[in-house]
């Protein structure tokens, strides 16, 4: 049956139509932009063939493929991050960017532009390529753990606390973000208006060689906490009788969501609310099994990205409005009537 007892959509039909949908997007996407692609040149390059048109397969291979697939990737990150931390904390409100990790490793991304030939010197010689998403990667994970630091109390995460918490490590990295921006010079703030409302407009082969093994490793990882995490909604007093050890499955969902969100913050810069309204949709269609939950997820959050991306190219062409901007104009009215309905406030 298509829908089960309680009025929800099974999990095959919906991985079908989430398939599709990611397949009509991608082809959006890819054929869509200041230079249109023709199917049958797209075709072409992707049996080895020589398109008709050489600039199409520039466009093709150089641009639009690494970006597609670039958007996809941080979109599915963000989103099977927002499913973990909503497992964790036990509540529909837990978003990377809520609670601030996505500040937390933005901030230390631009830290490194602005300070990687002074100060942090020694970090850039020894990290390399590396330093940006490895200093996201610890950014974020810092954030999050001092937000649930804050928010636990004898065992339970009080949601009020963690938004507050959320609020004012966002306030912290925004002034310390302001100061680095006072400090950089022109070429450097270029790169920092970026970072402040995200883009995929520079993505390349290059940023995604970057970033690509740090979010595949999170996406690979997330499923292996999809029991514990199910455990987690009985309440964490549950979790130790089914024989999960609580403080490891709260560390691994912290170092999982760090390692996702620093890559993805490194590669795209600040993308907000796609770890907020896609796992709150999925488990209103599916259930709240993470097993479910977690791979379809990735599925509609990559869809997401990209289709937003898409509509960021065409909206004010030719220029291109920021994706961060677009997402903010569909989440924060998502997450004002969330709000509501969940009546937190």
């Amino acid at each position: 049956m298509i829908r089960d007892a309680a009025g929800r959509l099974g999990f095959a039909p919906s991985l079908v139509v989430a398939l599709l949908a990611a397949a009509l997007v991608a082809l959006v996407s890819i054929t869509s932009g200041a230079y249109p692609l023709a199917l049958g040149d797209i075709l072409s390059v992707i049996i080895g063939r020589e398109a008709s048109d050489p600039v199409a397969s520039m466009v093709l291979l150089e641009v639009r493929m690494p970006r597609f697939l670039l958007g996809f990737l941080v979109g599915a990150v963000l989103a099977v991050s927002g499913a973990l931390l909503q497992g964790l904390f036990r509540n529909p409100l837990a978003d990377p960017g809520l609670i601030g990790v996505s500040a937390g490793a933005s901030l230390a991304a631009i830290a490194v532009i602005v300070l990687g030939n002074t100060w942090l010197g020694g970090w850039l010689a020894m990290t390399g390529e590396w330093a940006l998403p490895i200093a996201a990667f610890l950014g974020g994970s810092c954030t999050v753990l001092l937000a649930w630091r804050i928010a636990n109390r004898s065992g339970q995460t009080a949601v009020a606390t963690l938004l507050l918490a959320g609020i004012a490590i966002n306030a912290v990295a925004g002034a310390a973000t302001g100061l680095l921006t006072f400090y950089a010079n022109d070429e450097e703030l270029r790169s920092l208006t970026f970072w402040t409302m995200g883009s995929l407009g520079h993505a390349g082969w290059d940023d995604l060689l970057v970033g690509a093994p740090f979010m595949l490793l999170a996406l690979l990882a997330a499923p292996w906490l999809a029991r514990p995490l199910d455990a987690f909604l009985l309440g964490e007093s549950v979790v130790g009788h089914l024989g999960y050890r609580t403080d490891t499955v709260k560390k691994a969902a912290i170092l999982v969501v760090g390692l996702g969100v620093g890559a993805a913050v490194a590669v795209s810069g600040l993308i907000g609310f796609v770890g907020l309204v896609v796992p709150h949709l999925v488990r209103q269609l599916l259930g709240a099994s993470h097993r479910v939950v977690l791979p379809l997820s990735a599925l509609v959050g990559g869809t997401l990205l990209v289709a937003a991306d898409s509509l960021a190219r065409v909206v004010v062409a030719p220029a291109e409005l920021p994706i961060g901007l677009m997402m903010a104009l569909i989440g924060g009215p998502f997450f004002l009537a969330l709000l509501l309905r969940t009546k937190v406030i």
